[in-house]
């Protein structure tokens, strides 16, 4: 190789390497940005997995409370119904015949009374003359009373009658949504020690989420604190609630032991939830108001020393800075000592926002 060729490359060579090793010590920079610390609220929380049920009363089986073959059924799944609606008529001519029946045996018994209080009203006139004995009064008062017994019984009948007759008529108990429908027209429905059940009716404004939390977190949930959650159909929407119960009696699975925690749910949010949602329940237990706090992301743990990454005072790199820690929420922690408000520390990763990218 010439003098002249080797002259040539001797500046590439220089400025290859050069290159390489300013590619080299960049790469060696972690990605990231600084990130003010700030005062916030950071409240205590439990996160607990549950699910969206019906309230005790708001999820009820309507059926008929007599037997028969069902006649017409006037509802079907999903359709909006009110208190006192007609659900379903069974066959009612046996029992309309049965009120008939207790209608004559009403008019016989009125019959009856009528004339057992003329007769008797009769011998008590012809009692001073002496034409009918004290014997014959006393029997003719006893035939009115037994009479009168005859007509109260024959009108309790008729109320019976009536009473079995209506039961062919079968309404809703609620305001609400049919959320199923178990027999069809021509079914033959038996009520025996329970009424059937041919139509199940739910108030979708009365749900509550069945929170299941650990023993461990149990202690801190009281009864009237503020509790979130989410459900997978609105995963970007918060909905808010309180803890009203808290079941004393734990539920062990896969020998994990959990407590029922009933939310009450916000009337404002009636119509979106349905029964059997998963809900991913956060119960804030109590707030630290105004206190410092940094990104997780920020914080170093190395030979049981908890530092961050700050600016040096040159300006030029990194440094470390101990750091004394207190509660963590969500995705920030507190800082007790070690920082003050707007110093920066060094976050790795990058995060959107007016903060110095590194």
């Amino acid at each position: 190789m010439s003098l002249s060729r080797r002259s040539l490359l001797a500046p590439s060579l220089i400025l290859g390497l050069a290159l390489l090793g300013a590619c080299k010590h960049r790469s060696q920079t972690p990605p990231g940005s600084l990130v003010p610390v700030k005062e916030m609220n950071l409240p205590s929380q439990v996160i607990a997995t549950g699910t969206v049920t019906p309230r005790v009363g708001a999820e009820v089986p309507v059926g008929p409370r007599v037997s028969g073959t069902l006649k017409k059924l006037y509802v079907q799944i999903g359709d909006v119904v009110k208190k006192g609606e007609v659900l379903g008529v069974l066959e009612e001519k046996d029992l309309e015949a049965n009120v008939v029946g207790a209608q004559a045996s009403l008019a016989a018994a009125r019959a009856a009374e009528v004339y057992a209080q003329a007769n008797y009203d009769r011998l008590v006139a012809l009692l001073p003359k002496g034409y009918v004995s004290q014997d014959s009064v006393d029997v003719a008062r006893q035939n009115r009373d037994s009479a009168v017994a005859n007509v109260n019984r024959a009108k309790a009948q008729l109320d019976y009658a009536k009473i079995q007759y209506s039961y062919a008529t079968v309404r809703a108990p609620i305001d609400g949504v049919v959320e199923s429908v178990s027999t069809q027209e021509g079914s033959t429905v038996a009520a025996t020690f329970s009424a059937p059940t041919f139509v199940t009716i739910l108030d979708p404004t009365r749900l509550e989420v069945d929170a299941y939390v650990d023993e461990v977190d149990i202690g801190g949930v009281k009864v009237g604190q503020e509790a979130t959650f989410t459900v997978d159909a609105y995963p970007n929407k918060a909905f808010k609630g309180k803890v009203e119960a808290i079941h004393p009696q734990a539920v062990i699975q896969d020998n994990v032991v959990n407590y029922d925690v009933i939310i009450g749910i916000s009337d404002s949010f009636v119509g979106l939830l349905r029964p059997t949602m998963t809900a991913n329940v956060t119960i804030t237990l109590n707030t630290l108001n105004g206190v410092l706090a940094i990104p997780m992301r920020a914080v170093k743990r190395e030979n049981g020393k908890t530092f961050v990454m700050v600016p040096a005072g040159n300006g030029k790199g990194l440094v470390q800075r101990p750091v004394t820690l207190g509660r963590e929420s969500g995705d920030y922690v507190q800082v007790k000592a070690g920082l003050s408000v707007g110093d920066k520390v060094f976050e790795p990763g990058g995060r959107s926002g007016p903060e110095t990218q590194m």
